[in-house]
């Protein structure tokens, strides 16, 4: 199986690509879509929209794996984020049904075995999980493929984590 894991984000939308058999993993591509601050709102939504478009048409994944998002403070930051996810939702609906949403702590568990896990625990987890050599960077990335290491470890169960 084929996951693609998505970070939402407006200005980086982090992915990563894993691929398991049920027992191994093994990372297969991992990376950002960007956009850049100043271009109009509509404009920089294709640009994920096509970004994630062309993901699926590379790497052809039986699952599509997304962090919920989660914000404490900032409306103005939710609000866009939540634009970029349905951008890349509306692209990813186009590729497959197969949609699925998994929380930050759920991630956090699924990858650290602990659920208020901080950023560097799940990079390094990361890490270890596929015997990277290093860290994938950004940050957006290597949250994508913890997603995607999430959804991967969800085996049978996935059919919970289905977006609804």
């Amino acid at each position: 199986m084929v996951v693609l894991g998505i970070d939402p984000g407006y200005a980086l939308m982090g992915w990563g690509v894993v691929e398991t058999d049920g027992s191994h993993m093994r990372l297969i591509a991992y990376g950002c879509v960007e956009t850049k601050a100043g271009v109009p709102m509509q404009n920089r939504l294709r640009t994920l929209q096509l970004g994630i478009r062309d993901l699926l048409a590379i790497y052809k994944p039986d699952d599509v794996a997304f962090e919920e998002l989660f914000f404490a403070r900032n409306v103005t930051t939710a609000l866009m984020v939540g634009a970029a996810r349905g951008a890349a939702i509306i692209a990813a609906a186009e590729y497959t049904e197969n949609l699925y949403e998994y929380t930050p702590m759920q991630i956090k568990q699924a990858v650290t075995g602990y659920g208020k896990a901080d950023k560097k625990q799940i990079q390094q987890m990361v890490k270890l999980l596929l015997k990277l050599d290093e860290i994938p960077r950004p940050d957006d990335a290597a949250d994508a493929i913890a997603c995607a290491i999430t959804h991967c470890q969800a085996g049978i169960a996935k059919q919970q984590f289905l977006m609804k």
